[in-house]
């Protein structure tokens, strides 16, 4: 082998070995690479799973807070409704109450009235009181019922009150108490029951 032949073929080994060190440094700096992207991948899929956590969590707080808002907002309107349901009805009772005062029923139940507390007062002193607007009647209560009435000055809507004066007692048959108990303990059935 000639010099030149010699120099050309260390020059080609040297060429190799350089090739071969230079791949292996190449494959090793693509492998810390590749090591840190996939550390850097997995820190930013964490970072994202984290914040959509987060996110998820304020949303549905968001969501529980507009909702119990809503919720709110829903009763007191139907509360609100209610009410003025209930305004109505117990104007429409009023009504019918009134009508029923101008008939022939109505003066039965006003002889009732006066017999019942007749009787629990058992020939005790007393005194029964009717309403103004039933003085138009007091002849003929008087009349069928054979007791002494007096017009009351409180107007009480209608019925009968009385008053055994010995065990000083109140009897109370008048139609004022007796709606605003009702008016008082009157609930829609139902629903939130909100009166």
């Amino acid at each position: 082998m000639t010099l030149q032949e010699k120099t050309a073929h260390i020059k080609d080994a040297a060429m190799l070995e350089a090739r071969m060190q230079a791949d292996a440094i190449v494959g090793q700096h693509r492998k810390a690479l590749e090591n840190i992207n996939e550390q850097h991948k997995a820190e930013i899929l964490r970072q994202s799973e984290t914040r959509i956590k987060a996110e998820v969590t304020l949303a549905k707080q968001q969501f529980a807070m507009a909702a119990s808002k809503a919720q709110l907002e829903l009763k007191r309107e139907l509360g609100k409704t209610q009410k003025q349901l209930k305004k109505e009805i117990f104007r429409e009772v009023e009504e019918k109450l009134q009508e029923f005062m101008k008939t022939e029923g109505y003066k039965r139940h006003l002889v009732s009235y006066v017999e019942k507390a007749a009787k629990f007062a058992g020939g005790e002193e007393m005194t029964l009181y009717i309403n103004e607007t039933d003085a138009d009647k007091k002849d003929w209560l008087e009349e069928h019922t054979g007791m002494t009435l007096t017009v009351s000055k409180e107007d009480f809507v209608g019925g009968v009150r009385a008053v055994i004066h010995g065990r000083n007692i109140l009897i109370d048959y008048a139609y004022k108490g007796a709606l605003e108990r009702e008016y008082q303990n009157f609930t829609f059935k139902g629903g939130t029951g909100i009166g």
